[in-house]
């Protein structure tokens, strides 16, 4: 036999050798306690909320994971979260929650913007990727939708001075809007104005004279801008991102988008390894449809951050499998990832058949926030392989599952 038949013998040996060594990838070392149970506050929510939390129960147990829930009933129609539930988020600093039903209309503030805001969790954050063997419009995406949440149209307040007439202080915007019953003339401009240092007071009034008025305030801070913007990049640098895209409409509102600019560019400078650019948000919502492989991480003020996160939820798969959440500096609350609001049909609710898998990844988030990695990737991974085999999923990815099939299939596919 010839010296170079034997080297290759040699070579598939040590090869089929190595193939069959089964390795474990290195985490972290843990700390003295880190396996102490955890106890995480969960609100189930409206409609399908009660369903996919349960699922999210489920699984936990089977997986044995080092967490418990504080269950709580909170429905969307009242007018304040309960005092109890916020003193229990605070105490054990992460929730968990289904959707939480928001009235339209009627004066009925949204509870999910004010958990955001008393609890401070200035970023919400949607992961928006593919995943295999769901078969999709686009392939490569891998698109995390980083959004403002403290600042903008969500603050939600708003008054009737007089009749007809409704002033809505909105902590980024206020539009000025006057009506007559003499003249059909419609005029739009902006005027922006900085009114202290780092705050800009952008006023957009579209005056038409017919009767009723509306005033709409929008004001950007520095501040805010500044969170957001440190918060994207360091999302991006420990994540091994590789491109953080600010998405803005500062070819109208030049003065209020321009700041939230000015401060992306700012950060952008301290961290040279990763590239930055900038898109206006009709653009962009053309350029998710059209091409979405091309976004990496995404920077973005509140009401745009909506839009951006559902759009590119769509083009991934549907909001029923884009994970997410909501993070301060002190606090985090784990939901659907887009459309967080929408509590489903009472038909899925009915037939049982509501999508978990959105709410099974978030809770993947929520044990890697907590510092449980090897418990996330398990439940990630029987996730994954569920939707890869194609042989439990509901409705909106194709399929006629029920929730317990799925939850089922998941807990048979843990490891």
């Amino acid at each position: 036999m010839s010296r170079r038949s034997l080297t290759l013998l040699k070579n598939l040996a040590r090869n089929s050798n190595a193939s069959c060594i089964q390795t474990r990838s290195v985490t972290y070392m843990p700390r003295p306690g880190d396996g102490s149970p955890r106890a995480v506050t969960l609100i189930p929510g409206d409609g399908i909320g009660p369903l996919v939390t349960n699922a999210v129960e489920q699984v936990m147990e089977a997986m044995h994971a080092p967490i418990y829930f504080e269950k709580y009933d909170v429905h969307g129609e009242m007018s304040r979260v309960p005092l109890e539930v916020m003193e229990s988020i605070r105490k054990n600093k992460v929730c968990l929650k289904g959707g939480l039903k928001t009235p339209v209309g009627g004066g009925v503030s949204s509870l999910n913007v004010q958990l955001r805001k008393e609890l401070d969790l200035f970023a919400s954050l949607v992961n928006c990727f593919n995943l295999p063997g769901l078969p999709t419009r686009h392939e490569n995406v891998d698109i995390v939708v980083i959004r403002e949440n403290t600042e903008g149209e969500y603050a939600g307040l708003e008054h009737e001075v007089v009749p007809g007439v409704v002033e809505s202080l909105k902590s980024l915007k206020i539009s000025f809007f006057i009506e007559s019953f003499d003249f059909d003339v419609t005029r739009s401009l902006e005027n922006s104005t900085r009114f202290v240092p780092g705050v800009l007071e952008s006023v957009e009034s579209t005056t038409r004279f017919v009767p009723g008025a509306v005033e709409n305030l929008k004001v950007i801070t520095k501040f805010c801008s500044e969170r957001i913007a440190k918060y994207a990049f360091e999302y991006a640098y420990l994540n091994n991102r590789k491109k953080v895209t600010a998405v803005h409409k500062a070819n109208i509102m030049k003065l209020a988008d321009g700041l939230f600019l000015e401060s992306c560019r700012e950060v952008a400078k301290k961290y040279p390894g990763i590239t930055y650019n900038e898109i206006i948000v009709d653009n962009c919502c053309m350029q998710l449809v059209a091409k979405p492989e091309q976004f990496d991480v995404m920077v973005t003020p509140n009401l745009y951050g909506n839009l951006v996160a559902n759009t590119a939820a769509g083009i991934a798969g549907g909001t029923g499998v884009m994970p997410g959440g909501n993070v301060g500096a002190d606090h985090a609350v784990f939901e659907q990832g887009a459309s967080a609001g929408n509590v489903g049909k009472d038909k899925i609710v009915r037939e049982n058949k509501a999508n978990p898998v959105a709410l099974l990844l978030s809770s993947a988030m929520m044990l890697r926030h907590l510092q449980f990695p090897s418990f996330a990737d398990r439940l990630e991974t029987a996730v994954k392989r569920v939707i890869s085999e194609g042989k439990c999923r509901t409705k909106d990815l194709g399929g006629q599952s029920t929730t317990q099939q799925v939850v089922d299939a998941v807990i048979a596919n843990l490891e």
